[in-house]
């Protein structure tokens, strides 16, 4: 289910020609753009206040919004927002930021209310300070210091990337793909820096597959094992196989593929009774040798023959953006205001990109890790504005090739 609403805006208050070659103008900071979205609970799957907030900072900078809700509970509704800002001549280069304004929940302990912004020294804290309302508040005070001339700017920007992502950032790519707004290069603003922004920036991920292996049996007496059937010696059997394969050595790019059990389940709470049915859960990170559908297969392809059920849900496929254009645009820019060298990567967990990665080049870079999804979850205020230093290298360099 989708419901559309649109706000095609433009700059207020001033001429075409302005807009032409006048920077947008904002009189917020980073620190209190972070702040009122902040201020906005939105634990996943979001939607409303937060994307009212962040319509009511893009508008004035000249970008026509889109926003739109759909899918059901227990995965929605979800709300998303493609917002864009175009020269008023040739289009030029598109260049898009893509980010998520859900949070996951705070959780109990904090030292203040997650969902009010506070300064405490040096620090922002705050639920989605980090991961990732700070970087898009960067974003959008490097979009008001960009000349509209410049290019086409976009932003990408969901309200479930925290949770199953099923709504999310493959609703808006299929928008993008409908109205031909696909932007020729992205950057994804998820919190890669380690222990000083700009350290880290990723160019891939691994893919993630979660697998259920179910083995059936007959319930019986334990002292009468000839009239059932133990599914648990088949499920050890099955667990075995599988711990014995070795995916790969890894890539010149990514770690070697891993297979995890992650979970055993019998529920037999009688210690006198054979139970019916055994079951595991196994979790795989793969690199881009190989995909989920491959995976399946092969688990499926131990487990049948040992009498045991596969029931697979792939979260994501790995992805590469080899070093190149977009990494090198961000490394330069990253060299330009910190003097950070910046390691490529492709380790941690998944993020939008590898939805992304199918349509553009994408690479990701945002603020330190180090506190995302933690009670008082905080970023360092000097970073919201070096970043949106970096930002504004990014695209410009991006778009028109100057910084």
């Amino acid at each position: 289910m989708f419901h559309f609403t649109r706000n095609h805006s433009n700059a207020p208050a001033t001429n075409e020609k302005a807009l032409m070659t006048d920077t947008a103008t904002i009189a917020d900071t980073p620190l209190e753009l972070a702040s009122r979205l902040i201020a906005c609970e939105s634990v996943t799957p979001a939607t409303g206040a937060v994307f009212d907030c962040l319509e009511a900072m893009l508008a004035p900078l000249g970008f026509a919004v889109t926003r739109f809700v759909c899918g059901e509970a227990p995965d929605g509704p979800v709300e998303n927002l493609f917002a864009i800002r175009r020269p008023l001549g040739d289009p030029g280069r598109h260049f898009a930021f893509a980010g998520h304004l859900d949070v996951v929940p705070p959780g109990k302990g904090w030292a203040s209310d997650p969902f009010v912004a506070e300064v405490r020294g040096d620090l922002l804290h705050g639920r989605g300070a980090v991961d990732m309302k700070g970087s898009i508040a960067s974003f959008v005070a490097a979009a008001a210091d960009i000349p509209r001339e410049a290019g086409t700017l976009s932003l990408i920007i969901t309200g479930d990337e925290e949770g199953p992502a099923i709504y999310g950032t493959r609703a808006l790519i299929d928008l993008m793909l409908r109205e031909g707004t696909v932007p020729d290069l992205c950057l994804v603003g998820e919190p890669t820096s380690v222990n000083r922004l700009g350290d880290m920036v990723k160019i891939g991920r691994r893919g993630s597959v979660n697998m259920w292996i179910r083995v059936a049996g007959q319930q019986g007496h334990v002292a009468y094992p000839h009239l059932a059937d133990n599914p648990i010696p088949k499920l050890v059997a099955i667990l075995s196989a599988i711990e014995a394969v070795v995916l790969d050595e890894g890539t010149d790019w990514f770690q070697p593929s891993n297979i995890e059990v992650t979970d055993l389940h019998v529920g037999n709470p009688a210690h006198n009774v054979i139970p019916a049915a055994a079951e595991a859960r196994i979790s795989i990170r793969f690199n881009d040798r190989h995909s989920g559908e491959s995976l399946i297969e092969l688990i499926r392809g131990i487990a049948e023959p040992l009498g045991g059920t596969v029931e697979a849900k792939i979260s994501g496929e790995a992805f590469l953006t080899p070093p190149g254009e977009l990494s090198g645009i961000i490394a330069e820019a990253i060299r330009a205001e910190t003097g950070v060298e910046t390691e490529l990567s492709t380790t941690g967990g998944t993020s939008d990109a590898r939805f992304l990665s199918r349509i553009c080049p994408v690479v990701e870079f945002g603020l330190c890790n180090a506190t995302m999804h933690k009670l008082d979850e905080a970023v360092a205020v000097a970073d919201l504005d070096v970043l949106a230093r970096i930002y504004r290298r990014v695209a410009l360099a991006a778009l028109v090739g100057t910084s």
